[in-house]
């Protein structure tokens, strides 16, 4: 399963990627001499449409039956099996096990993606004192099932 960006993120980098773009062409087209600034004003066009792309290709996570996988370029996988305590924090989900923590933030997530994620977390079997979701609808909905 797929945890998706929000919408409002994805539209903002576009924009300022565009923007970005826009400046480089009018100093290209405007200016009668180059300088450092127009490979710059590109160089930052470049980077904000490739986080774009980048983004709206991959998502931001992908959980499987064994593991949860945030897709950063140099991101952190963590196994569902070896998660002993869930905090949240500031809106944020910290994941902890004995070797690593992996943080997720919740602002950066489409609504609905939000909601399948905190199926899936409420779904694992912790203890009420290690859980956010201990007294909440998950896990009484899940158990009706």
């Amino acid at each position: 399963m797929k945890i998706r960006y929000s919408k409002k993120r994805l539209r903002a980098n576009l924009f300022i990627g565009l923007l970005w773009l826009m400046l480089s062409i009018l100093k290209w087209v405007f200016d009668d001499y180059m300088n450092w600034t127009d490979g710059f004003f590109f160089g930052m066009a470049l980077l904000y449409l490739g986080q774009y792309f980048y983004e709206w290709r991959i998502q931001y996570m992908n959980i499987t039956n064994e593991q949860i996988v945030v897709n950063y370029p140099f991101g952190k996988k963590i196994k569902l099996s070896e998660i002993y305590w869930i905090k949240k924090f500031a809106g944020d989900y910290i994941l902890k096990t004995e070797k690593k923590d992996l943080t997720i933030n919740t602002q950066i997530i489409d609504k609905d993606s939000l909601n399948d994620l905190n199926e899936i977390l409420a779904k694992l079997n912790l203890p009420p004192d290690k859980t956010p979701f201990a007294n909440n609808g998950y896990n009484s909905a899940l158990l009706s099932n």
